[in-house]
């Protein structure tokens, strides 16, 4: 399969299991794939956040933080910065981030996922250029404070499985 999407595959207790995943193939029963959500906060308190493009298969023009899956070989802090360069074209600096969160196996509205979610925080206060993202998969971005995102949340507007936003002291 050119050009598909791999990842590596853990246990729960997030050990590689030496066995490789093609993205959009059933996850193995006991196996999971590590997955990014990078928060991105100014000093004014605001978040980074962005709207999926119109023609993304999932949540098209909702708005969310930005994240994706590790690809083979990466951690989890490889993957928080590729995915904030590719989605957002912002070079992060590795030491202005950290983990906040990390979930083996979500179960959201009553869906079971099968991947580990590590929630990244990052504070950066510099300027945001959309043209120098290198793929099309966001249509705008936004710096909005908690209460503003919750308003996107309670009009639909937002993906809803990042609700774990509103509910964390965290941010």
């Amino acid at each position: 399969m050119q050009n598909a999407e791999i990842w590596d595959l853990y246990d729960k207790q997030r050990h590689l299991m030496g066995r490789d995943h093609i993205r959009g193939e059933e996850i193995p029963q006991g196996c999971y794939h590590l997955v990014v959500h990078v928060w991105i906060k100014n000093r004014n308190g605001e978040y980074l956040i962005s709207q999926r493009s119109a023609d993304r298969p999932m949540h098209p023009l909702k708005w969310e933080c930005t994240g994706g899956s590790a690809l083979k070989g990466e951690d989890s802090l490889t993957a928080a910065l590729r995915e904030t360069k590719e989605e957002l074209g912002l070079t992060l600096s590795p030491s202005a981030g950290e983990i906040v969160s990390s979930v083996v196996g979500r179960k959201i509205n009553g869906v079971q996922f099968s991947d580990i979610v590590d929630v990244w925080l990052f504070e950066y206060d510099g300027p945001v250029d959309l043209t120098k993202a290198t793929t099309a998969e966001v249509a705008q971005i936004a710096w909005l404070n908690k209460g503003q995102i919750k308003r996107l949340f309670d009009d639909n507007e937002f993906v809803d499985t990042l609700g774990y936003f509103l509910e964390s002291s965290t941010f």
